[in-house]
């Protein structure tokens, strides 16, 4: 019997060398390419849309707010952001090693890839089985001034939450988000890019002030 392991090819030291070398440099391509990209999106200006009720907050909400809610976070936690586009590029900039995932209706989002996850209030238990208690901080701003919408959406937060609950919504609402999620009015007071004719407030189950940098809400 004839034995043709002779006549398989064998590469040299050096060829192999290139070979790994070529491998490398195509690895740091791709690399560079995806963070390219990741960096081009979290560049990226949405307008609102007002059918959707989208209305966006004003630079230093953004800073502040973003910055509040990682510092709210454990190093390695998450924080899940719940109808709240305009907070996902700040806080994903400072993330550091949390990750943050933006639950939101509009579809324009899903260019942050997989921290973007198709959301409806109106199905607010359809929700995969990875993200059930999976964020220690959940940050929502329900899109209407109404019962129900708030009422779904708590639903949700529930689902998602480890503990810590940040709401931003309508002064109006006051009592109902007391009573769906059982939180208080934070001292700091969100603002918008377009004034609101409705008063708005920030609401947590914790001390949330606290978590902005040097404290500084004051009464």
């Amino acid at each position: 019997m004839e034995n043709y392991d002779d006549d398989v090819p064998t590469l040299s030291a050096e060829t192999l060398l290139a070979l790994q070398q070529f491998y490398d440099e195509r690895n740091e391509q791709i690399e560079k390419f995806n963070l390219d990209v990741k960096n081009a999106t979290t560049e990226i200006k949405f307008e609102e849309n007002w059918q959707l009720s989208q209305f966006w907050y004003d630079e230093t909400t953004i800073r502040e707010l973003s910055q509040a809610c990682i510092n709210a976070c454990p190093p390695g936690g998450s924080i899940a952001l719940i109808s709240c586009p305009s907070l996902y590029q700040a806080t994903e900039k400072i993330r550091g090693d949390r990750t943050v995932k933006l639950f939101e209706f509009d579809t324009r989002f899903a260019v942050f890839g997989e921290d973007f996850v198709k959301y409806d209030y109106n199905s607010p238990k359809e929700i995969s089985q990875k993200h059930i208690g999976a964020f220690d901080v959940v940050v929502c701003d329900p899109p209407f001034l109404s019962q129900e919408c708030l009422s779904k959406t708590s639903t949700t937060v529930k689902l998602l939450s480890k503990g810590k609950i940040v709401l931003c919504t309508g002064a109006v609402m006051n009592e109902e988000a007391e009573k769906c999620l059982k939180v208080k009015k934070c001292i700091f007071e969100p603002h918008h890019e377009h004034n609101l004719g409705n008063e708005f407030w920030c609401y947590a189950n914790f001390d949330f002030d606290s978590c902005f940098e040097g404290s500084q809400q004051k009464s």
